[in-house]
């Protein structure tokens, strides 16, 4: 549970640290469960991508339906021109999700433990609702960036409810992509919602052609077993991995359930 302190900070800054709030049995728990599900996942012939720039492009029917599957997301620089991998298979793996939540015994496990729908209840989310959880690797030198961007975009709700809850299962760091954020940014307007198309695949919906503002952003360097809570309308990034260390991380987001989902949303989950 957070402090008055951490939940005036969130509410001032647009997101709150919390430090030693995974403990390592945990970590390596959910680490050890990753490596097993990509030995067993067998690539299929064709490949899906997570691109620095996937919001602007990711309209794949497998990233389209796997709001309520287990499914592997590869790292561009992973496959070549040819569709040849370019790093062994565990190493090749940009994301898991978005389902894990729901359908992993282990994932389940932890997450019911860590109770995060209780910080949603204290952040003013009156009926918490598991929405989409990743794991996240940021692969030595390989991992790719993610550009400047609200969460909220991805998962609208009306009125706006989502909150990100990202866990570091390794040290973060300027060097292999730490978090990055515009402090006080949840002030900023949602630019916009990324959404499906009524002629098929996914579209923007520009809600505020405004640009983001030109702040410096600050950089979230957090040790293994540190939670960084997001609001839902924070801009943030993380840079490229350039180091030989990764930067492993779980993901799950919140929305409120008394809130409207939209049918349009790009995830689409029976949970």
């Amino acid at each position: 549970m957070l402090s008055l302190n951490q939940i005036n900070a969130f509410n001032k800054d647009g997101y709150v640290v919390v430090e030693d709030f995974i403990n390592q049995e945990q970590r390596e728990l959910l680490m050890k469960r990753a490596e097993k599900l990509i030995d067993d996942f067998q690539p299929p012939s064709s490949h899906s991508v997570f691109t620095t720039d996937e919001q602007e492009r990711t309209s794949d029917e497998y990233f389209l339906s796997s709001g309520d599957q287990i499914r592997f997301f590869f790292e561009e620089k992973a496959i070549d021109d040819n569709g040849n991998f370019t790093v062994p298979k565990q190493k090749s793996i940009n994301k898991i999700g978005h389902a894990q939540h729901e359908l992993d015994p282990v994932y389940k496990k932890v997450i019911n433990e860590l109770n995060l729908p209780e910080i949603g209840l204290q952040l003013g989310i009156k009926k918490p609702r598991k929405l989409q959880s990743m794991h996240i690797f940021k692969q030595p030198s390989i991992g790719g960036e993610v550009g400047l961007h609200q969460d909220s975009t991805f998962l609208y709700t009306s009125p706006m409810s989502c909150i990100g809850f990202w866990v570091a299962l390794e040290d973060a760091n300027k060097e292999n992509g730490c978090l990055q954020a515009i402090t006080g940014g949840h002030s900023i307007p949602l630019k916009k919602r990324f959404k499906l198309s009524s002629g098929g695949g996914t579209e923007f919906e520009i809600l505020d052609d405004s640009p983001f503002p030109d702040n410096e952003l600050d950089m979230l360097e957090v040790k293994a077993g540190t939670l960084i809570i997001l609001h839902g309308q924070l801009p943030h990034y993380s840079a490229a991995n350039t180091s030989e260390r990764s930067r492993q991380a779980f993901s799950l987001h919140l929305v409120d359930q008394d809130c409207h989902y939209a049918r349009d949303n790009w995830l689409q989950s029976e949970f």
